[in-house]
């Protein structure tokens, strides 16, 4: 995998390419996720998730911050 990260806008079904890249850092567990396989994203806060794991553990944060 390249080392260079990329940036990203993201929409209810797709994301747009800011800054040309090879991956993206989960927002919760740092993971990289390669472009090709990210899957899961939160168009409110902007952020990419790993996988149903880290969406579920963001989702209990921002209910506890209420």
């Amino acid at each position: 995998m390249n080392t260079n990260k990329a940036k990203l806008k993201f929409y209810p079904n797709r994301f747009e390419v800011i800054e040309e890249g090879e991956y993206v850092l989960c927002a919760v567990s740092g993971k990289k996720i390669p472009l090709n396989t990210l899957t899961y994203w939160n168009v409110e806060l902007q952020e990419p998730y790993y996988s149903p794991v880290e969406v579920k553990i963001r989702f209990t944060q921002m209910k506890i911050n209420k």
